[in-house]
């Protein structure tokens, strides 16, 4: 796959903190009620902190109290790019940032949230970096 935004391996190391590059370009994933946009209510649009690619707004994040930030749609339909994941013994659907293919976490359905789409995006707070909206 290729994407707009590629860098070698040293370059994302050298630009991303070490638990960003776990996460972003390793899949890791960050521990449950640590990431700093798990609870926020502000307004405005979360981009991929590796890219800069606008992914998510505030209008379709929820509280899932599930320890991650939670969004029930993507900005844009092709602002993420939606991968079957079998690693850990299990099949899920993994969300990656479409214009530089980073981790931001992993899409589930059916679960019985209000949600318009009954979608969770959950999604790692160090994938994303949130531009508050102007006052």
């Amino acid at each position: 796959m290729s994407y707009d935004v590629e860098k070698p391996d040293e370059q994302w190391r050298a630009e991303l903190s070490p638990n960003e590059y776990a996460v972003l370009r390793r899949a890791a994933t960050e521990p449950a009620f640590t990431g700093e946009y798990t609870d926020t209510t502000t307004k405005g649009v979360y981009s991929c902190r590796a890219c800069g690619a606008e992914l998510f707004t505030s209008e379709t994040k929820f509280a899932s109290h599930c320890g991650w930030p939670s969004f029930y749609d993507p900005k844009d339909t092709d602002a993420v790019e939606l991968v079957e994941d079998r690693s850990l013994g299990m099949v899920r659907t993994e969300v990656r940032c479409a214009r530089c293919g980073s981790h931001l976490g992993h899409v589930f359905e059916g679960e019985g949230y209000p949600t318009p789409t009954d979608q969770r995006y959950c999604i790692n707070s160090i994938s994303l970096r949130l531009e508050p909206a102007g006052e």
